[in-house]
């Protein structure tokens, strides 16, 4: 169960669960006094700071509504026409690359889709004979790197011209242009299967930039530069979480103008206005968790509102898109909560009823169940209800069958795990991981997803999403996978044993190719034409962007990294 996982693994990791002593007195149980010693703490499961209402109340920024100031208005227009004025086969792309990684495309997203359609349009003439794409590597990888993320199939053939004359190897006098191979590099990350050239092109760059470090001398602000790419490259990295160290420096954006500085501005005020926004945000999802009382009924589940909400918030990154985080947040609760209920709390015969009562949608059916139980359907009865009315009323369609079903289908993948937990199962590789697809919670969040958005809901696209296709399917294998990295890491256990002689070393080289192999098949089917609209396709790639920061463990089970985004997105604003 990745994405609720009660440690940086999922919950098969037997060592650690036979540690979490269940509570097996009913009348303890149905009277809520339980026993908080046999039972793992909740700072054990997941160690993220949680900051107090008065907190945000009180830091600087105020919670004013989002809007642009003059200054930003006329900053905004400037970049536009920018924009209108550039050689599309010139600076354009060089802006749009900036604006990108600063965070803020979503203002110019006309702007944007303009000059690349017609980039992809004229393709072709930039990879003609007549163009060196040797000389111009930089200005055709960045091309090719943009046209995909928007959607638009290029031939990832160009990259061929870069070999030498037998075509078996890249050119050694590539190593000179660095800034090239940081784009190549770049590229290399928005591959689809079959496309070796790429996976060779990503080798040849990252090893060529990874030796120009040390031939640097005292251009450390080069350096980390080149550091940063390597490590965060830009299609698996959500700028929102990486924008706010690129205001105040030029490292990152080759042959920036003045314009840079304008950029920046902008960006600048747009996070502090976006963060006043997120404010609101937390306050609303607190009071609903507050006034829910879900904490208070069940004090053995997960109760960290500001830890889920980072899921929305990262997920949905466009601000206008703030009602869809606020209620996003609300499923992506009640999956910790029911997978604490699975993991820590209830026994196989309570945990076999209680989903049969989810697959029949039947209330009355956890009346003889413990009381955490009867509460969990009722909330969650009453969420789902709530929803769905809410999406009626929008779009003019019910989505509550499709949401009953697919919580259903959650608990049954739980079940799966449970039953091999209690029996001492280690299942097949295979029957794990098509399990862990479905137990990650990812196609449950992504369906809620695609009815809040209300964009292109037809019957057509309910059945093709209802179906889990590729989209959903591969960003929750990206999850699934990348989860997988704990002490007792519980593929790691299946795959050894499947594979007698082994060795861990070799089940964590296996992981790493799945990631990759899901990485290419997000990459796809997140190409034009797609029958699911844009914003829905952004968001699955969010979710994979996010999964390494929402799993980014230390030894102590901590999550340092996360912490310190969240305060620096939420709480430190920036200095104008």
């Amino acid at each position: 169960m990745p994405i609720v996982s009660t440690t940086s693994h999922v919950s098969l990791s037997y060592s650690l669960r036979e540690s979490y002593q269940k509570i097996e007195n009913p009348s303890l149980r149905n009277n809520n006094n339980i026993d908080l010693v046999t039972k793992p703490s909740t700072s054990q499961k997941w160690s993220v700071a949680q900051y107090d209402h008065n907190s945000l109340l009180s830091s600087s920024t105020p919670l004013e509504s989002y809007s642009l100031s003059k200054n930003s208005y006329n900053n905004k227009i400037a970049i536009s026409k920018l924009l209108a004025g550039e050689d599309p086969s010139d600076q354009a792309l060089k802006v749009i690359d900036a604006i990108q990684r600063l965070g803020i495309d979503y203002l110019f997203q006309e702007e944007i889709e303009k000059i690349l359609r017609n980039q992809f349009m004229s393709f072709d003439h930039y990879t003609d004979n007549k163009h060196n794409i040797e000389d111009h590597l930089h200005d055709a990888a960045l091309r090719f790197r943009l046209l995909r993320q928007q959607g638009y199939f290029v031939p990832a053939g160009i990259f061929n011209k870069l070999k030498d004359k037998k075509g078996n190897n890249f050119k050694t006098e590539l190593g000179k242009d660095i800034n090239g191979l940081m784009e190549l590099y770049e590229a290399s990350h928005l591959s689809i299967e079959g496309e070796d050239v790429l996976d060779e092109a990503k080798i040849f760059s990252s090893q060529l930039l990874t030796a120009s470090m040390t031939c640097l001398g005292d251009d450390h602000r080069r350096a980390r530069a080149i550091a940063n790419t390597l490590e965060y490259p830009c299609h698996k990295t959500l700028a929102k979480f990486t924008a706010k160290n690129l205001f105040g420096t030029t490292s990152h954006f080759e042959s920036a103008n003045g314009w840079i500085n304008v950029l920046q501005e902008l960006a600048k005020y747009e996070f502090n206005q976006v963060q006043s926004l997120h404010k609101r945000e937390i306050l609303q999802i607190s009071q609903w968790w507050r006034d829910m009382g879900m904490a208070k009924e069940l004090p053995f589940a997960r109760d960290q509102p500001l830890k889920w909400y980072i899921w929305s918030t990262g997920c949905l990154t466009d601000p206008s898109l703030s009602q869809q985080r606020v209620e996003l947040t609300k499923p992506i609760s009640f999956v910790y909560i029911i997978d604490d209920i699975f993991d820590v709390y209830g026994n196989l015969d309570e945990l076999t009823l209680f989903t049969e009562a989810i697959n029949r949608w039947d209330i009355t059916a956890v009346e003889k169940l413990p009381h955490c139980m009867k509460i969990c359907f009722k909330a969650l009865d009453n969420l789902t209800n709530e929803i769905s009315h809410k999406v009626y009323q929008e779009c003019g369609w019910n989505p509550s069958h499709s949401l009953r079903k697919a919580w259903a289908t959650l608990c049954d993948a739980f079940l799966v795990e449970a039953k091999w937990f209690a029996s001492g199962q280690v299942p097949k590789t295979e029957e794990y991981l098509r399990n862990g697809v479905v137990s990650s919670g990812v196609p449950m969040v992504l369906l809620h997803l695609f009815f809040l958005l209300g964009q292109s809901i037809t019957q057509d696209t309910v059945d093709f999403v209802d179906k889990m296709p590729g989209i959903i399917t591969s960003t929750a294998a990206i999850l699934n996978d990348e989860n997988q990295e704990g002490h007792d890491g519980s593929y790691v256990e299946c795959y050894m044993k499947e594979r007698q002689g082994s060795s861990i070393e070799e089940a964590r080289q296996n992981i790493t190719e799945r990631i990759s192999d899901a990485w290419k098949c997000l990459n796809k089917e997140c190409l034009s034409p797609n029958p699911l609209p844009a914003t829905f396709l952004k968001a699955c790639l969010n979710v994979a962007r996010l999964v390494p920061l929402m799993y980014s463990y230390d030894d102590n089970q901590h999550l340092p990294s996360l912490e310190q985004h969240m305060k620096s997105m939420f709480y430190e604003s920036v200095p104008m």
